[in-house]
């Protein structure tokens, strides 16, 4: 639990075990994806390549371009291997946001087209954890709340019998 709290405040779980990129990774693969589009190679891996490095950053505006590069390939016509990819880094990407639910609809997407794909199925665990980890937050918190309103509302009851 004490970790958990840590989480809220710091900004940053300990116990999230995916990969972290850093701006260096992020600028070769940017650099690597524009080389490909300007030329004639094959652009769709090098692209692919950056959107996961951006997904899996540190930082949130990295995070929200990775996720909206990849919305726009979830949109093409793609083979299912390809649409089971782009559905797991999705959903790593939401679940970097916080967006916990849409990342776990993402990711059992992914599994109903793969279920025996084994990132999937960690990255589902991470979230179904972090899931419960912050009902319990939300749940202590609540409880606290609770708690110093009471003890206010006795105060006061005590403070006016008194005179």
């Amino acid at each position: 639990m004490l970790r958990s709290l840590g989480r809220v405040f710091s900004g940053r779980d300990e116990t999230d075990t995916l990969p972290w990129t850093d701006a260096k990774m992020i600028a070769d693969c940017e650099n690597a994806a524009s080389s490909d589009l300007a030329g004639t190679a094959d652009s769709k891996d090098s692209v692919k390549n950056l959107a996961y490095t951006l997904v899996h950053s540190t930082r949130e505006v990295d995070v929200r371009r990775g996720v909206a590069m990849l919305e726009t390939m979830l949109g093409r016509d793609t083979s299912p291997l390809e649409k089971r990819e782009v559905l797991y880094l999705l959903a790593v990407g939401h679940f970097r946001l916080g967006d916990y639910l849409q990342s776990k609809t993402l990711v059992e997407h992914a599994l109903e087209m793969a279920p025996d794909f084994r990132q999937a199925t960690t990255l589902r665990k991470i979230v179904e954890d972090r899931i419960a980890a912050d009902g319990l937050i939300g749940i202590g918190l609540a409880a606290a709340a609770v708690g110093v309103v009471g003890a206010v509302i006795a105060a006061a009851a005590a403070g006016g019998r008194r005179r």
